[in-house]
């Protein structure tokens, strides 16, 4: 099952799109034996600047047929990273061909988005930057693969 994130807005050469990179990398890498990967980053531009809902829509037309669409979101369900894990591997095993995060731009994901999404996740109730947020979920994904793989990277 392949992991996406499905992101608004380019990240240009930076530390954080080092980090992304490298957590993507090795989440492929250690989900692979799992039937979890390659993980990735699509990122997409409303270069006419029509807001959330252009942006939605933009989103909309990168989902491929039969992913779960998640949509991060600060009202969403905080999750364990176990708990998390284990979710990716229920919908490995129900063989769905991809999980496709969503990361809106500056002001989040549109709220009807959101509504239309399989499932709704929280890093909390503190609102991250979307670009650290990338970096957070890219570690998220590499950690998850981690647990199911049975790694020591995650410590309890």
């Amino acid at each position: 099952m392949k992991l996406t994130i499905l992101a608004i807005g380019r990240l240009r050469a930076s530390p954080e799109k080092s980090l992304i990179d490298d957590y993507l990398d090795r989440a492929g890498k250690t989900g692979r034996g799992l039937g979890l990967g390659p993980a990735s980053v699509v990122e997409l531009e409303d270069k006419r600047g029509g807001g959330k809902p252009a942006e939605a829509e933009l989103l909309r037309r990168a989902v491929p047929a039969g992913a779960v669409v998640v949509a991060m979101d600060e009202r969403g369900k905080v999750m364990s990273s176990p708990a998390f894990a284990d979710q990716l591997g229920k919908w490995r095993d129900t063989g769905r061909p991809e999980v496709v995060l969503m990361i809106g731009g500056a002001d989040g994901l549109d709220p009807a988005l959101v509504a239309e999404a399989d499932f709704t996740l929280s890093f909390g109730k503190m609102v991250w930057p979307h670009m650290l947020a990338r970096v957070m979920l890219s570690e998220q994904l590499y950690r998850a693969t981690a647990i199911l793989a049975g790694t020591p990277y995650h410590r309890v």
